[in-house]
This record gives C-alpha cells, sequence and structure tokens, in this order.
C-alpha cells in the first residue's frame, strides 16, 4: 500500500464538492440536483466508476468546468469518488441536497479553498482517505472578530 498527496487543480479558487457514492446512476441524479437547486447553475461535475467499464463519467452546464472536474478525477482516481466545480454559487445551497442523493455516502470537502486529497493505492485500486481543506488556524477568534465575522454574515444575507 502507498500513501500519496494529490494536490487538487482549481485555477480560479471556484468552490468544489468532493465526496464518494456508489451507483452509475450518480451523475445524472446530481445533475438533476444541481440544476434544480438554482436555475441557470453554472458547474462540472466527473465520477469515477469502480467496476464495469471503469470510466470517469461528466456532466455540467458548462463545459470548462466540466473539463475541470475530469482533469481533477484522473489526477484522484479513485473509485466511486465524484467532483463537482461551481461557478457564481456556494456548496450551502446545494449541499443538503446532494447529501440526500441516494447514491452519495460520503461528502470529502466543500470548499473554495486549496484542496489536498490523501490518496491510498494498493494492488486493487485508489481511496480517498482525507483532505487537507485550505491551512491551519492561526490564532483564536477575539471579541472583534467575532463582531466582524456575525455582522459579515447578515450582510450578506445569511442571518437576520
Amino acid at each position: 500500500m502507498e500513501l500519496k498527496v494529490v494536490k487538487l487543480e482549481n485555477p480560479e479558487n471556484l468552490n468544489l464538492i468532493l465526496g464518494h457514492s456508489h451507483f452509475i446512476k450518480t451523475v445524472e441524479d446530481l445533475h438533476e440536483i444541481l440544476v434544480t437547486s438554482i436555475p441557470g447553475i453554472k458547474f462540472g461535475l466527473a465520477f469515477c466508476e469502480a467496476s464495469g467499464e471503469r470510466l470517469i463519467r461528466s456532466s455540467g452546464t458548462d463545459p470548462e468546468l466540466e473539463k475541470l472536474a475530469i482533469k481533477n478525477a484522473e489526477k484522484i482516481s479513485a473509485g466511486h469518488s465524484f467532483i463537482i466545480f461551481l461557478k457564481d454559487c456556494y456548496p450551502i445551497n446545494v449541499l443538503n441536497a446532494i447529501k440526500h442523493c441516494q447514491e452519495v455516502c460520503r461528502i470529502f470537502c466543500a470548499t473554495a479553498n486549496p484542496v489536498e486529497v490523501i490518496i491510498v493505492e494498493t494492488s486493487q485500486g485508489r481511496a480517498i482517505l482525507g483532505v487537507v481543506d485550505g491551512f491551519s488556524p492561526l490564532g483564536v477568534e477575539s471579541e472583534e472578530k467575532k463582531k466582524e465575522r456575525k455582522e459579515f454574515l447578515r450582510k450578506i444575507g445569511y442571518k437576520l
């Protein structure tokens, strides 16, 4: 067994969702979830099949995002993993619907941060062990920073 670190490629710091699923219909189901959650959504999706033809299946509403998803799926190459890149929207707007998809087993991360994927490779194939999402904290939030955070959330409409 060999451990590897795969740095995801995300040149525009787009939001992404990385997860694990279990069935070929995941591609169509996730596509339907995304387009019905946000009218006009821009996304690209890639799914690594773990049996049968073992292809990277893809879909999306934006060809460049779909290419980016495929490129990262190829780098990860872990069976039944999927990656979604989102443009001009946020994971918070679609994440619960994705989690409720019958085939989705796990979400590893939903972020716009730099991501490193920890992979294990065996003679059978690859699996995602976890992710490094962003960077380590630099300190503890002060009362002033707490106030700024709360004001920001209200300013962007996520809190009343």
